[in-house]
């Protein structure tokens, strides 16, 4: 088990957080000194890919590898010790590397540093606020080749990250649901009710805000598709909003990208049930659930 003291105090040195605020530095550094890629890689003895990598955050550059890019570059010993110090924290372990098999792309990593998180979702309740129970109908439902332990771990992962929520330091959770989420029973009666009360004990967190996008509403401002924005503490950790998928999950990082989607959530803010109304209406559910009360469709 993950001694979450520990946790709570590496909080902001993920290492997938401390790669990606590497990878920044060293190409702000390499454009300011006016040196290419193609430099670097010929002095490193290295594939120009690895040194683009290097300075996405897709791959962890060595201590040394830092040393000697920033030697390059004319960088003083100063900014080259913190920046090698970096190094040395984002090539460490994350907790959920023992779960690395059944995980894909970077966003357990970032979620883990993030400050604030805005979520939108469409079909199903957010990975932070799902039950154990309805976790498992779920990845059991939509991923039929997952064996039973490749489920186990994934719901494993997904129990863990919910700390976030109830650590010394909390994150800032702001969740709208779309009325769809509370109407699918995802496991049945009995595990979508447990649901429906996971949902009402984390709406009276004080740093979880959860809103219901009803039907009623129409047409809105997200009806491309679900989205998660995750917002930084230190001004060099850009904010970035995810897009998941079947394959791992998208990830837009521009200025006018970040702008578009938190003014959608703003707007879908505004469009939902407040925070108190949302809280109301979901506990009223677990005694009517709406797939109790709705005429089956058959085909």
């Amino acid at each position: 088990m993950i001694d979450r003291e520990t946790e709570a105090v590496n909080l902001h040195r993920s290492p997938t957080i401390r790669r990606r605020r590497l990878g920044v530095e060293l190409r702000r550094h390499r454009e300011e000194a006016g040196v290419t890629i193609d430099v670097v890689a010929d002095r490193l003895g290295c594939s120009t890919s690895k040194v683009s990598r290097i300075e996405t955050g897709h791959t962890s550059a060595s201590p040394s590898d830092v040393q000697n890019i920033l030697d390059i570059y004319g960088v003083g010993p100063a900014i080259t010790a913190e920046l090698v110090q970096i190094a040395r924290e984002a090539r460490q372990k994350g907790w959920w590397h023992p779960y690395s098999t059944v995980l894909t792309g970077a966003y357990v990593g970032l979620e883990t540093a993030a400050r604030s998180i805005w979520s939108y979702e469409q079909q199903l309740v957010p990975g932070l606020l799902q039950s154990e129970e309805y976790a498992i109908a779920l990845i059991r439902g939509a991923r039929r080749d997952f064996t039973d332990q490749e489920i186990e771990q994934r719901v494993r992962v997904r129990m863990e990250r919910q700390a976030l929520l109830i650590q010394d330091d909390p994150i800032d959770l702001r969740v709208v649901l779309d009325e769809a989420v509370l109407s699918r029973p995802v496991g049945g009666d009995a595990v979508m009710r447990g649901q429906l009360q996971k949902l009402i004990e984390a709406a009276r967190l004080p740093n979880v805000t959860l809103q219901i996008l009803p039907f009623a509403v129409g047409a809105h401002a997200a009806m491309d598709g679900t989205f998660v924005i995750l917002e930084f503490e230190e001004e060099g950790d850009a904010d970035v909003v995810f897009i998941d998928n079947a394959t791992g999950g998208l990830f837009l990082e521009k200025t006018e990208e970040l702008r578009k989607y938190t003014s959608i959530f703003d707007t879908l803010r505004a469009a939902a049930l407040t925070a108190g109304e949302s809280l109301e209406w979901i506990e009223m559910l677990v005694e009517e659930p709406l797939w109790k009360s709705k005429r089956r469709v058959s085909g």
